[in-house]
């Protein structure tokens, strides 16, 4: 038997259930299923009628298996490591710009501030037509033109696009690869009021050193009075890292978060090992539903600790612990080892993947069932579903046509549009003006969204005829009312004005200002940052919140 088709009996075999048996009967049940597996691979091998494509079934029967498991289990084949790497190190090679799948096309996002394609003048919305003078076909996966964009640092590339609303809408960029750095912290400063900001977007090698440059930087400023570290978004990165930024604001030797892997001695306690900068300056942590992994570690210790209060809303609850393993032949296992335990002995992990409802999918804790534990004050605090915040923030309300106006790109083509029209950055991005012209721009043939007035509308319509309720009067009265209910784009423009006037704002400074210049606009009008800074600024309320 050839090792490819080895290595997809290992990687087939199913092991959902086996945890149940017993270590003997576990074994056993393991080595005569791996036999009967290892039989059918060889009659496949031997006796199909078609020549087998073992590499493409190998990738699929090791992608089914770790299914089953956790989605952070991941197998990475010897020369598709570089994601692992880049989350890891914080670099890659390549051009330095997020791409996507968009239709049949694969589109550049957003270049890299500094990066070689920002610089060769690549522009979100360019369509990827070819690359080094292979055509990129609409069947192509998104992974795979990324694999063609990067490669070794010194590297040529050409990158043939077709630019949207230009008048050369055909250009080539020539230009040369980079080892690109991921910046882990894209803005920090202190505003009028001494508030200090520390936007954090992951946590890779150099995150660490970029906060402690950042905090011992604000410490010297005489008008500081407190700082916010901003965790939203931010999918989490290396544990380390937590542990290191941790300990800019709490004793040496201050426990952080505690590992537990399958063994009953498999433990392993991080403290911090260095010397705080600053034990008492108050802290606030933005969180949401994306904050996750190292991030909730970060934020569930300083609560725990009754180090920083939590501003926003509740954490992902990634409460498991990675561990890269070398396989044969290069490839590479990130395998699920452990889970972390934070300060007051809480697990944040929401998911239980080891049993699953009737569709599949892994049974979430209700809030009913977990636990209560306290926090160094002894504040409750519970376990079971991510970390909740101190102070809850509600995240913005979204309705379908919203949700459609960044689904399908309306707001992107737009800021690509304006940009294509004038580069120049206006005093004001979103004028009356330039609002009028969004909705203009908009298309209503093209446009599909839900209207809920109307669906309800067909429903109660529907119960009224199987009920018996639906006489001419009625009929009559129903046609009144869809009459007056009836939706009218502009008007529905019109409504959610404020929201959409946001959502323009944020793409086209994200045409005219690098990211920091972005962040720097945004904190003003940022309502989760102004209820930190309220109370940060609030001595007593502050002190109330971090006490029993």
């Amino acid at each position: 038997m050839n090792r490819t088709l080895a290595v997809i009996a290992l990687a087939a075999i199913p092991l959902a259930g086996l945890c149940a048996d017993s270590s003997a009967a576990r074994k056993d049940r393991f080595a005569s299923k791996l036999n009967t597996f290892n039989s059918i691979v060889k009659e496949l091998e031997t006796q199909y009628v078609d020549t087998l494509n073992a590499g493409q079934i190998m990738d699929r029967t090791i992608d089914a298996l770790l299914y089953q498991i956790d989605p952070y289990t991941e197998y990475y084949p010897d020369g598709d490591q570089d994601e692992l790497m880049s989350i890891s190190l914080g670099q890659y090679a390549g051009i330095g710009s997020v791409i996507s799948k968009r239709g049949k096309d694969v589109i550049i996002n957003e270049p890299q501030d500094g990066s070689p394609a920002k610089r060769a003048g690549l522009r979100p919305g360019d369509i990827i037509l070819k690359i080094n003078g292979e055509e990129i076909t609409p069947d192509m996966p998104v992974d795979q033109v990324s694999k063609r964009l990067r490669g070794q640092a010194g590297t040529d590339i050409t990158i043939d696009v077709r630019r949207p609303y230009a008048a050369d809408s055909l250009l080539s960029f020539s230009f040369v690869r980079e080892n690109i750095k991921v910046n882990p912290m894209p803005y920090s400063g202190i505003d009028s009021d001494g508030i200090g900001y520390i936007g954090l977007t992951t946590f890779n090698e150099s995150s660490a050193r970029r906060v402690r440059e950042a905090v011992s930087e604000m410490l010297k400023d005489p008008s500081l009075k407190g700082i916010v570290i901003d965790l939203r978004g931010n999918g989490g990165g290396l544990l380390e890292g937590a542990v290191q930024i941790a300990s800019n604001f709490v004793p040496k030797g201050t426990e952080i978060v505690r590992t537990k892997g399958r063994a009953k001695n498999d433990v392993k306690t991080y403290k911090t090992t260095t010397r705080p900068l600053d034990t008492s300056i108050p802290l606030a942590i933005l969180t949401d539903g994306s904050t996750a992994s190292a991030s909730e570690i970060l934020a569930g210790s300083m609560q725990d600790l009754d180090r920083a209060v939590i501003v926003g809303e509740r954490t992902f609850g990634k409460g498991l612990v990675q561990t890269p393993r070398q396989l044969p032949y290069g490839d590479l296992l990130k395998i699920t080892t452990g889970r972390y335990y934070i300060p007051s002995g809480r697990l944040i992990q929401a998911l239980d993947y080891s049993h699953r409802n009737d569709d599949g999918s892994p049974v979430r804790t209700p809030d009913s069932l977990t636990h209560e534990f306290a926090t160094k004050a002894g504040r409750i605090v519970r376990d079971g579903g991510g970390i909740s915040p101190d102070i809850k923030v509600e995240g913005e309300k979204t309705n379908r046509l919203l949700y459609n106006i960044l689904a399908d790109m309306w707001a992107f083509d737009f800021a690509n549009k304006k940009y294509a029209q004038h580069p120049q950055a206006p005093d004001t991005l979103v004028t009356d003006a330039v609002f009028e012209e969004f909705k203009n721009f908009i298309d209503p043939a093209r446009f599909k969204y839900d209207r809920q007035c109307e669906s309800a509308m067909k429903y109660l319509k529907e119960a009224a005829e199987i009920e018996g309720y639906m006489t001419d009067s009625v009929a009559a009265q129903f046609e009144v009312l869809s009459g007056m209910l009836k939706h009218d784009l502009n008007h529905d423009l019109d409504l959610n004005r404020r929201q959409i006037v946001d959502i323009l704002d944020a793409e086209l400074a994200s045409r005219y200002y690098n990211e920091a210049e972005r962040v720097a606009r945004m904190l003003p009008g940022d309502k989760e940052y102004l209820q930190a800074k309220s109370v940060l600024l609030d001595p007593e309320a502050y002190k109330k919140l971090l006490s029993k």
